[in-house]
């Protein structure tokens, strides 16, 4: 079997563009060939619950369907895949939609066999990193094995968004935290508001913290904040209690402000846009990020592609 070759499903590959807030992202959508992660070819940078793995896998067995494309985004070496992209999407969509968030989506597909095989080509031996999906991969690797199927059955595949790692329109938006108990932070530098707060963190190795109505810019050792946060400050605020049971999650600073003068949490700390090739990096090391570590926007839509999961069938 060869490792992370993305196939087509029949009948065609798909370019998806997404255009918001004045930036478009391309998109490639295929079958993706599903590996262990122990290959090393897919890298994983969060932790995974068994509640919800355990709901998507029911779904799966009742509909022996793909229903969405999992995100992946990958680094280099598929630079030809941009020209495919560029030419595709010069011509009709195949179908064009709004996105329940303001969002425009426009799909082409591709049936051209050259094309295809360039695609195949492009990724063949590709690492990639799951940007979102963490729980529906590990799902699709136990059906996988439960379904059976040689190595080219559709069972062995999932359906997945490929993007680019350097696409212009790909944006990664920082998840801020709000603690729900312990003790309050001190020793960094004041700052005299939000705003100034998370302008102080771009290029930093730091976080912000409001406390007591108190902001401040809190320098961290090491090379990437979210870590350095949990693992300088929350860790050692909350000692062996469980963080997810102390903190709440949100990407909107303001909200996070606003729980903490409202007496939801006792503070809050802030974040600055992930470095999508440090979090890459971090994957291939095998380090596992804390909870809600990145988040990729805007998400693929639901429902534009599906892949029928069929032991008997092939690729």
């Amino acid at each position: 079997m060869e490792k992370g070759v993305v196939q087509a499903d029949e009948p065609s590959m798909y370019v998806h563009e997404v255009t918001f807030d004045g930036r478009r992202r391309h998109d490639m959508i295929a079958a993706l060939r599903l590996q262990p992660y122990s290959d090393r070819v897919v890298f994983p940078h969060e932790r995974t619950h068994r509640g919800p793995k355990e709901d998507r896998l029911a779904l799966m067995r009742a509909t022996h369907m793909s229903l969405e494309p999992l995100w992946f985004v990958y680094e280099g070496r598929a630079g030809g895949v941009k020209g495919i992209t560029d030419v595709v999407s010069q011509r009709s969509p195949a179908v064009a939609f709004l996105g329940p968030d303001g969002t425009e989506h426009r799909l082409w597909t591709i049936t051209d066999r050259v094309i295809q095989a360039a695609v195949h080509a492009a990724f063949e031996g590709m690492p990639v990193l799951i940007a979102d999906g963490h729980h529906r991969y590990e799902t699709a690797l136990a059906y996988a094995e439960e379904a059976g199927g040689s190595a080219d059955a559709s069972s062995r595949f999932t359906m997945a968004v490929l993007t680019d790692i350097d696409d212009p329109g790909l944006q990664v938006l920082p998840t801020h935290r709000v603690l729900k108990a312990g003790v309050t932070v001190s020793g960094g530098d004041d700052a005299p508001s939000l705003e100034a707060t998370l302008a102080g963190l771009h290029g930093r190795v730091a976080a912000g913290a409001y406390h007591d109505h108190r902001f401040q810019v809190l320098p961290l050792e090491g090379e990437v904040a979210l870590v350095e946060l949990h693992e300088q400050v929350i860790d050692n605020i909350l000692g062996k209690r469980n963080p997810e049971d102390f903190l709440l999650y949100t990407r909107d600073a303001t909200e996070a402000v606003r729980w903490v003068d409202e007496g939801v949490g006792v503070g809050a700390f802030f974040l600055d846009a992930p470095d999508v090739r440090q979090v890459l990096r971090l994957a291939k090391a095998g380090k596992t990020l804390p909870q809600k570590s990145t988040y990729f926007y805007p998400k693929p839509p639901s429902g534009m592609v599906f892949l029928r999961l069929d032991p008997d069938r092939r690729l």
